[in-house]
């Protein structure tokens, strides 16, 4: 089975990077034009781009980008795990860089926050347990809404999986449907409004606080299914039908957003909407291609990833943890100390990249392993499944039929 494309690693790396572009270079100082700032106003550092405003205003495209890159890396988790094996294959993954992540950047809020202290416990536990903080509640920081959304998306496979019935198809079927329907029926209501209305306001509700519904994101993981499943097996007619729908379902979301932040943002008026939805396209364009090689070379012994490659890749999750509040502070000490706003900037990104390097090369593997042995002592590790049940491809890619159990949590 053709399962793993090199070219997810460095695009993965390079949605976290966009993202933390965005945040530093424009967000930082545009948020004051919407009134809703992230937790990096806390430890802000008072530096402006704005004339960087029309490469950087689109970063947050990133997410979505990523999004469809988490649809088809889970949906080949899922394809070679059992259910037991799946779950703690995601639990080992996420949970040791947000507990360092999260740790880091608590120690930062409380040394350079102007708030209280006891306000950053809460969201501190929440990142921790990895638990959405619900529509009143608060972030430890802005980034980890996206993290609502990918659990919920594991729930949903996780139990698939539990039914020995349901299968990547159906899954993929599923969310096309329920997301594409909710955003045709967004885009028509917003096109009646404007982004002071309480419509586009409750409708973009979805996007952050609402996360976890999935209603505004789910195509995008629809589409990464599908992307996996043709990178095993031609599509047929009505699945190319269904993955036309989920790239213009993802693309009216991008859009609705964009042009929320285009009539709300003064120094970006003059900007289209279009600029994030052909980005996105790209991306996704990029990945069909290498997952239509893939499907064609099945069968002949592909090249191994490069080193670096693969570390890019693992760099992304705790580049994308890090970059809002930790790197918001590192370019203030920066600028405090004498260093112009955009030196500062891109020394700061040098020294994310680099601790985030660390972390997933040194710190995650051990506290990963520690995990491990506690589970052990527990007798909680998944039994290793027998090699007659390799057949998670065949029959429309069923999710109960494991490749392997072996957790693999540098893939994904």
């Amino acid at each position: 089975m053709k399962s793993h494309l090199p070219l997810l690693d460095p695009l993965r790396f390079g949605t976290a990077l966009g993202v933390a572009i965005f945040h530093q270079m424009f967000w930082s100082w545009a948020w004051v034009s919407i009134g809703v700032p992230g937790f990096e106003h806390y430890v802000a550092a008072d530096v402006l781009y704005p004339s960087a405003a029309p490469f950087t205003w689109f970063g947050w495209v990133g997410v979505e980008i990523f999004f469809v890159i988490s649809g088809y890396v889970i949906a080949n988790s899922a394809s070679q795990s059992s259910p037991a094996a799946f779950l703690l294959g995601r639990a080992l993954r996420l949970y040791p860089a947000v507990w360092v992540c999260a740790t880091a950047t608590l120690l930062v809020l409380l040394v350079f926050g102007s708030g209280p202290a006891s306000e950053f416990i809460l969201p501190y536990i929440h990142a921790m347990l990895m638990v959405p903080k619900g529509v009143t509640g608060q972030w430890l920081d802005e980034v980890y809404w996206t993290l609502a959304a990918e659990t919920a998306f594991y729930g949903l496979v996780f139990c698939a999986m539990l039914t020995k019935t349901i299968t990547l198809r159906h899954l993929a079927w599923g969310l096309t449907v329920y997301s594409a329907i909710f955003n045709a029926v967004a885009l028509l209501v917003l096109s009646c409004t404007t982004p002071s209305d309480l419509p586009y306001l409750v409708i973009l509700m979805f996007r952050v606080p609402c996360a976890a519904f999935l209603l505004t994101h789910g195509c995008f993981f629809a589409l990464g299914i599908w992307l996996f499943i043709s990178a095993n097996r031609q599509l047929t007619a009505l699945e190319q039908v269904a993955v036309a729908v989920t790239c213009l379902s993802g693309a009216a979301e991008i859009y609705f957003f964009a042009s929320f932040f285009l009539t709300s943002i003064p120094a970006i008026s003059d900007q289209s909407a279009l600029v994030p939805i052909m980005v996105w396209a790209a991306a996704v364009l990029l990945i069909a291609i290498a997952a239509n090689r893939s499907r064609r070379s099945a069968g002949t012994a592909s090249p191994e990833a490069p080193a670096y490659s693969r570390t890019l890749g693992l760099i992304a999750y705790p580049l994308y943890l890090t970059h809002n509040v930790i790197g918001t502070a590192i370019i203030r000490a920066l600028v405090v100390s004498g260093l112009d706003a955009t030196s500062a900037l891109w020394i700061a990104l040098g020294m994310l990249v680099l601790l985030c390097w660390f972390i997933c090369a040194r710190i995650e593997p051990a506290v990963r392993c520690a995990m491990m042995q506690a589970l052990s002592q527990f007798g909680k590790l998944p039994e290793r499944q027998p090699a007659s049940r390799r057949r998670a491809l065949a029959r429309g890619l069923r999710l109960p039929l494991p490749v392997s159990v072996k957790v693999n949590v540098a893939a994904s």
